[in-house]
């Protein structure tokens, strides 16, 4: 095998990370990288942001059952906002009184403050 084989051997595509991004390889592929409608304010955005933090703060908590539901209605939230690019006015109120109900558990997160005041801000 000569200098110019080893050459070619050595050659080819590494790809060490890929985050918020859709590869493919090969011929004849295809790839989607569907992304919903952006937030519709910067109120949303916000929510929308402290409401995916919470989520990952959740996670270091031990599940109760005010833990659990506040994660279903963080899971709606969020999904609402990337669907719609905003949340309805009447999940506030829902989403604040199980902020209430769980917060022994999550008092202590910052995250949790987050979202109660990006629902204020957006008036609920």
């Amino acid at each position: 095998m000569g200098a110019a084989d080893a050459a070619d051997d050595a050659r080819g595509v590494r790809i060490n990370d890929v985050t918020g991004s859709a590869v493919v390889i090969g011929s004849n592929n295809q790839v989607s990288n569907t992304v919903g409608p952006a937030a519709k304010d910067e109120g949303h955005e916000r929510l929308l942001q402290a409401v995916l933090q919470l989520k990952d703060d959740l996670g270091r908590l031990i599940e109760t059952p005010e833990i659990a539901a506040l994660r279903d209605e963080l899971d709606s939230t969020e999904g609402e906002i990337r669907r719609t690019g905003e949340a309805d006015p009447s999940r506030f109120a829902g989403l604040r009184r199980l902020l209430q109900d769980a917060a022994a558990g999550v008092g202590a997160l910052a995250s949790a403050v987050a979202v109660g005041q990006a629902l204020a801000a957006l008036g609920g």
